[in-house]
């Protein structure tokens, strides 16, 4: 039997607890929340195999669980990964704040050391957009640069992080080495139609993970699109949210000269990051094949062969496209 406890029931958990609870190989979930309604709420539509329990981030993981899921405010993952780390359980994170990824980072001598798998930056952009990058290079014999954007949030935590990162000083990656900024002003970055053009922002946000994921590449870079200044947010179960899109570009050398891959996705943000979410928990919990199965700490850019997770999204309805309009794997 296999037995996933999922940590945060908002825009993302619960997408991300639907998407589990709908994987044959998962056959009971075990969800958790501060807010007792929301989790009561969340639990009964889920049916017989969903369990409320009482479980808060400090709290040692609970016997018989095969994967941990959090998605919770930035900078609250912490002490759950730590606490699964210790009871030899795999994780998967959608932390996608800078600073809480850097935390969670510094856990991979501890995650080695305890032979444990834990995926971070697990959603949209971190997490689906790494893996589109990792698919993008393998076309190159040299990658030069990888740049990658997105517009959309999933919930007030998701809208409170993005604002966050563009008004914090900036770290990219330029030539190999790291420097620092105080952020710029926006650029006109295209996604994929019916989003199109919006104003985007350099930002540190995941770039550490492309970096750890990309380390011979010269320059890799972040940016964000701005959250309205009074989203109308739907906290409402069920509801699908805000529509989201990503993009990535990667520059680099092939058949003797310079060429660039674009990679595009639109979907409700919330949907997409909690499918990436669920696949990324599946297959470290070997619900699903083939399983993930690299000690560490780790974004999807270095966890995963891109192919088969971007087909089982695409099964599960998330699809990314090169912008010329041809589906990706």
């Amino acid at each position: 039997m296999t037995t996933a406890l999922v940590v945060g029931v908002g825009a993302v958990g619960t997408r991300a607890a639907r998407q589990l609870i709908d994987t044959p190989g998962v056959d009971r979930l075990l969800l958790a929340d501060r807010d007792e309604g929301q989790l009561a709420e969340v639990a009964r539509a889920f049916g017989p195999d969903a369990q409320a329990v009482d479980f808060a981030p400090g709290d040692p993981i609970p016997a018989d669980v095969d994967v941990v899921v959090t998605a919770l405010p930035a900078g609250v993952d912490h002490p759950v990964v730590t606490a699964a780390i210790a009871a030899g359980v795999p994780v998967a994170s959608s932390e996608e704040e800078h600073d809480a990824l850097d935390q969670l980072r510094v856990l991979d001598p501890n995650a080695r050391g305890a032979d444990v798998a834990v995926g971070i930056g697990c959603g949209l952009a971190p997490g689906l957009v790494d893996a589109l990058a990792r698919h993008a290079a393998s076309m190159f014999e040299k990658v030069d640069e990888i740049r990658v954007a997105r517009t959309g949030w999933a919930g007030p935590a998701s809208v409170a992080t993005v604002r966050h990162e563009r008004r914090v000083p900036v770290r990219t990656w330029h030539d190999g080495t790291w420097r620092e900024d105080h952020p710029h002003g926006d650029s006109l970055v295209w996604f994929p139609e019916p989003i199109g053009a919006r104003d985007c922002r350099t930002v540190t946000g995941a770039t550490a993970l492309l970096v750890d994921a990309f380390p011979d590449v010269a320059r890799i870079g972040v940016q964000l699109g701005e959250p309205p200044k009074r989203a109308r947010l739907r906290r409402r179960f069920g509801d699908d949210g805000e529509w989201g899109a990503a993009r990535v570009e990667v520059w680099g050398r092939r058949d003797g000269s310079f060429d660039c891959t674009v990679y595009g996705v639109v979907e409700r943000t919330a949907v997409a990051a909690g499918a990436a979410l669920a696949v990324v928990a599946a297959r470290l919990a070997g619900a699903l094949e083939p399983r993930l199965d690299r000690p560490g700490v780790h974004g999807l850019g270095a966890l995963l062969d891109p192919v088969p997770f971007l087909a089982e999204l695409a099964q599960r309805g998330v699809r990314a496209a090169a912008f010329e309009g041809v589906a990706v794997a």
